[in-house]
């Protein structure tokens, strides 16, 4: 009776993922992305900083743990009152390593793809108003292909609003902490986290 007491005490403290449902694992699908959305904010401002044309210099940074983000796409200069910004997000192996998902330090590691086509890429669409109190509004929606602990899809759907600083023309950034994330994540097997968070 011992060993088959220990093997129900084994099954009982399992993490794994198929015995949580799947509105949570909907939640840590979003978690494992979370620090990638204030990565990609950062590239855009630098790319549209750096841009001398429609198209901003393709801007690359590492996950914290694996992998590659890449911000691509175009910016529109023309007026002061209204610039924009249309993105595509491409993410190749990326993963910022593990990250917690309640207060008892349990975490899940998950390594995030994109489409390499960038017509099918997320799409991160930023409007900055200097008129409107430099406001940014925009968002960011599209599909995230998982592999570790968890697997398939997850289709990011949100609104971006906040702040920036910076010329019209130049030397734009984001205001950090004044940025506010809402919408929600949805994965594959159907399970959907809302998502409200400020950056």
């Amino acid at each position: 009776m011992r060993p088959l007491l220990i093997l129900l005490l084994v099954g009982a403290c399992s993490s794994d993922n198929t015995a949580v449902n799947s509105n949570e694992q909907a939640r840590r699908a979003y978690l494992g992305l979370d620090k990638s959305i204030s990565k990609s904010l950062t590239l855009g401002f630098t790319g549209y900083n750096m841009a001398s044309n429609a198209n901003i210099p393709a801007q690359m940074t590492a996950g914290d743990k694996a992998g590659t983000l890449t911000i691509s796409g175009k910016v529109d200069k023309g007026n002061c009152a209204q610039l924009g910004m249309t993105l595509d997000v491409g993410m190749v192996g990326y993963s910022d390593g593990p990250v917690a998902i309640d207060n008892n330090n349990h975490t899940v590691t998950i390594t995030y793809d994109t489409s390499t086509d960038p017509a099918s890429q997320p799409i991160l669409n930023l409007k900055l108003n200097a008129s409107a109190g430099n406001s940014i509004t925009g968002s960011l929606m599209g599909d995230y292909t998982m592999t570790g602990d968890l697997k398939g899809t997850v289709t990011l759907d949100v609104t971006i609003t906040g702040t920036f600083m910076g010329s019209c023309t130049a030397n734009l950034s984001r205001v950090a902490g004044s940025t506010t994330i809402t919408g929600t994540a949805v994965n594959s097997s159907g399970g959907m986290y809302d998502i409200n968070v400020t950056i």
